[in-house]
């Protein structure tokens, strides 16, 4: 057993699976093949014995009819006509079928060289009743048969054979071409190839796999799309401050050349460059977290974090009100506090940007509803989104015209789309009522 089952992992890991799918097709095929031959030619030579002792039996029956009182000797038959020293001698099991104590049976015999079968029944008056016929056209239609059926089994394996390699060549060509198009990927690391699928209305499970490798691709595409866009973009926003933080550092570097009031301008512009590099270089290495680490998610209170955020805002914007309004029953929605936390100040943070001095930033909870979820919406009374800009307000370092000199990196808004995606919940942006911009985020 051991033995076996060291062979049958042997077949599993070597060979290609085509070869193997192919041998395994043929075995099963030809197994068919060779045991309906060899049901076919026990059926064969079953019904030719059959037929043979049926003549027996009415042989048999004649003879007696015809010699009703004859005493034992040769009646009629081959026997007679072959001469009787050719006979077979009485056996034991004759002697009791004759007394009774045994059935009559069949037996096959050769007499002078002929194959015979031979009756041996009871007989009147206590005797037994032996009648053989040649079996020569039973065992030529016998061996005619076989010959026949070997001919029709080895036909049988060659067709076996034959479908084994037409059924591994159809059957796994969808396989084929998503190992090539794997391959080709592999060697030239260009995601945008697909494998081809067949026409609707002939999907199988190759299919659905296909189409899942298919998708598959076209989010690796997308996900390497995204992070070349990243590179480019971070390489291009940090270029300036870079450049900015080398020239004052140059500077710096021959300040006895410089009055203390430009060494003191020099050195307020580097700690300035120096936290927004510093800034952006966090939003970026944030932006790389595709997900949130699932051991720092619990239950959170969205009123009281909200409350938290908000008072934060306004120390950072003191000329802009804040207007908070929560329900008064508890809002708990399951995420990370720090990230949630960093969502909503980016909002806020947004607004406060665009707001006019003395205009408030409205935030607004509203609790779940059957059919939704929490919402959080945060509104500005600025100038709002253009209809050319919208699409892009989520977009890495995208900044609108009218943004392009305000301070900012340009991926805080993508920032908390991200967090909102890592959290199931959406945030859009849409143009507000009366004028300004307003955010929503839906759990």
């Amino acid at each position: 057993m051991s033995g076996g089952r060291r062979l049958g992992r042997v077949w599993r890991r070597r060979g290609p699976l085509r070869t193997r799918l192919a041998l395994s097709v043929t075995a099963a095929v030809a197994l068919v093949a060779v045991g309906v031959c060899a049901a076919a030619y026990l059926v064969v030579r079953s019904a030719l014995y059959e037929q043979l002792d049926l003549s027996l039996t009415q042989s048999a029956r004649l003879a007696a009819q015809r010699n009703p009182g004859s005493a034992p000797g040769v009646l009629a038959g081959e026997c007679r006509f072959l001469a009787a020293p050719a006979c077979p001698e009485v056996v034991p099991a004759a002697r009791k079928v004759a007394a009774g104590r045994h059935a009559p049976y069949y037996t096959n015999i050769t007499v002078a060289g002929h194959p015979a079968r031979m009756l041996t029944t009871d007989y009147a008056g206590g005797r037994a009743l032996q009648v053989a016929l040649r079996a020569d056209t039973v065992r030529d239609g016998i061996e005619e048969a076989a010959r026949w059926l070997v001919l029709t089994a080895a036909a049988g394996v060659l067709l076996a054979a034959l479908l084994g390699y037409w059924v591994s060549r159809t059957g796994l060509a969808p396989v084929a071409r998503l190992t090539a198009t794997a391959e080709r990927i592999a060697a030239t690391r260009d995601a945008r190839h697909r494998i081809e699928l067949p026409p609707p209305g002939r999907e199988d499970e190759i299919t659905r796999l296909a189409t899942s490798f298919n998708t598959m691709l076209a989010e690796l595409e997308q996900s390497i799309a995204a992070q070349r866009r990243l590179v480019a973009d971070a390489s291009h926003e940090l270029r300036t401050p870079l450049t900015a933080l080398r020239t004052n550092a140059e500077l710096l570097a021959r300040a006895d050349r410089l009055t203390p009031d430009q060494r003191e301008r020099a050195s307020a512009a580097l700690g300035r460059q120096l936290r927004e590099v510093t800034g952006l270089v966090g939003d970026l290495i944030e932006l790389a977290r595709d997900e949130e680490p699932q051991p720092l998610v619990e239950q959170v209170r969205l009123g009281t974090l909200v409350e938290h955020c908000a008072q934060a805002a306004r120390t950072h914007w003191p000329a802009v009100p804040f207007h908070v309004r929560v329900p008064a029953e508890p809002v708990v929605v399951p995420g990370v506090p720090a990230r949630l936390s960093r969502l909503l100040g980016n909002l806020l943070d947004n607004a406060a940007k665009f707001s006019p001095a003395g205009l408030p930033v409205e935030v607004d909870l509203t609790a779940a509803a059957p059919g939704r979820g929490p919402e959080l919406t945060v509104r500005d009374h600025g100038p709002g989104i253009s209809p050319q800009d919208l699409p892009h307000v989520f977009d890495r370092f995208y900044r609108a015209g009218t943004a392009r000199a305000l301070p900012g990196s340009g991926l805080g808004l993508a920032m908390a789309r991200q967090i909102a995606r890592a959290h199931a919940a959406d945030l859009t942006a849409e143009p507000a009522p009366g004028g300004g911009a307003l955010f929503r985020v839906t759990f």
